[in-house]
């Protein structure tokens, strides 16, 4: 069964820390490329970080200095450290695995990913 179980979110108050992690399940591998994402209510979900194959790295400009992602290959994990975190950091984090390019056959992915975790709640007050 592939499953990508996100955990780590919780309620923190503005400057705090979080480390979310992605545990990997079934065929999904660390070593394929992988993202998370963010949605806050009535809002689109959001590309936070994303980690490639060859562990090149993206990050919003809004995280970038603030949030490291990172992958544990022997745990299958993929983590994402966030740090001097912000009210606007707030919302439902996911975590996403194999990415694929645009195409007609794939236009039907959520922002080019096969598969999704269920999301963890990550809530910074002022």
């Amino acid at each position: 069964q592939v499953m990508l179980v996100e955990s780590g979110g919780g309620s923190v108050q503005a400057g705090g820390s979080l480390r979310l992690s992605c545990a990997a399940s079934g065929y999904i591998s660390t070593r394929d490329c992988m993202g998370w994402f963010r949605q806050a209510p009535g809002k689109e979900r959001e590309e936070v970080a994303t980690i490639d194959s060859d562990d090149s790295t993206t990050y919003a400009d809004v995280v970038k200095g603030r949030f490291t992602i990172s992958k544990d290959h022997d745990k299958n994990t993929l983590y994402l450290e966030m740090n001097s975190l912000k009210p606007e950091d707030s919302g439902m984090y996911y975590c996403a695995a194999l990415c694929l390019p645009y195409g007609p056959d794939t236009a039907h992915l959520i922002r080019g990913y096969v598969d999704w975790g269920q999301g963890t709640q990550v809530t910074v007050s002022s």
